[in-house]
């Protein structure tokens, strides 16, 4: 693996769930505190009036998913916060209908698969963001993009299964979800194949929305994977496509949620670019131009307060994952490598 790491950091942690997590909340403590305690969106997450489905979906997530109940309960130990507010801050996507996710996917099919991705979140959290390379007792090990305070498997992974995921937020209206997804993009990470993962999101629907791009080293398909409010839509990429977090294909949602300007000309320019010929995953994921708001995102005054944080490129063959992981928008990778 090279590392020419800059604005990224890279975190080990393995052994039990809670172990686990407080890796993750202690190398996230600082920035959660200097920053995101200070947060309007920390307080509305957090506000009195989200307790009745709070709870609803942490028992949810007791019954259903212990290990991950295990692993909050260790990121909020991390932290030195409150489990009830770490929880309700990986459960911000199904307590409100709009958030600071943002993110744009590039889904190139072929006999090797490629997945592309623009990682856009608070810009606040530049240079506290990281890389976790973690090593369940149990389950495959995987490296993920995390945020501080959250739980990883809701921006970009690959596993030693050989599954990559890459996560879009959904900003879906009218949600009462019982499940967090975060919750489930944290369980996929676990799947030792795509039909696998596919059975964790079709067991409990009722969640906020999210699209997943998965491929797997095994098939090299890549399935775009819209779900929430009880509904999951999966669809074959035959073709060059992309996604820029709003949903494309999932029926409830395609008539009830919320598109911001950002996500619409993100998606407007990628398709453009893609029907013009455009071949470069990292060329569209850099690019500024067009009419509207860019697909790369770098404006302190960016509407949907975004900025793209990390860039993940990774090209699946039939002898493993080949991977990069940028930083800043334009080359050196902060990581890069191969994993069989």
């Amino acid at each position: 693996m090279s590392n020419n790491a800059k604005d990224l950091g890279w975190v080990a942690a393995g052994g039990d769930p809670r172990s686990i997590g407080r890796a993750l909340g202690m190398a996230g403590r600082e920035a959660v505190h200097r920053h995101l305690l200070r947060a309007e969106i920390w307080q509305r997450v957090n506000d009195s009036s989200n307790a009745e489905r709070l709870a609803l979906m942490t028992e949810s997530v007791k019954v259903h998913f212990p290990a991950i109940w295990a692993e909050i309960e260790g990121l909020a130990e991390g932290l030195h916060l409150p489990t009830d507010q770490v929880m309700a801050w990986n459960c911000r996507g199904d307590l409100l209908a709009s958030v600071p996710d943002g993110c744009t996917t590039v889904m190139l099919p072929g006999p090797t698969a490629v997945l592309a991705h623009n990682e856009d979140g608070l810009p606040f959290f530049r240079g506290a963001s990281f890389i976790a390379d973690v090593t369940p007792e149990r389950d495959p090990g995987f490296r993920a993009f995390c945020y501080p305070g959250s739980v990883p498997g809701h921006t970009f992974a690959f596993t030693r299964a050989g599954l990559v995921q890459t996560v879009n937020n959904i900003r879906l209206v009218g949600v009462k979800a019982d499940t967090p997804r975060m919750v489930l993009g944290r369980a996929v990470l676990a799947a030792l194949d795509i039909d696998a993962a596919l059975a964790v999101l079709r067991a409990h629907p009722n969640s906020g929305g999210f699209h997943f791009a998965l491929s797997h080293v095994a098939d090299r398909r890549i399935l775009s994977v819209e779900f929430g409010r009880g509904e999951v839509s999966v669809t074959r990429i035959d073709s060059p496509s992309l996604h820029a977090n709003h949903a494309l294909h999932l029926s409830s949602g395609r008539g009830d949620q919320i598109i911001t300007p950002s996500s619409r000309d993100r998606q407007a320019r990628g398709e453009a670019l893609l029907a013009a010929g455009a071949g470069d995953p990292l060329a569209i994921l850099r690019d500024t131009g067009g009419c509207g708001l860019p697909i790369r995102r770098d404006a302190a005054d960016d509407p949907d307060e975004e900025n793209t944080l990390a860039t993940a490129l990774f090209r699946v063959t039939q002898d493993g994952i080949e991977w990069s992981i940028y930083d800043q928008g334009a080359d050196p990778a902060a990581y890069a490598g191969k994993s069989t």
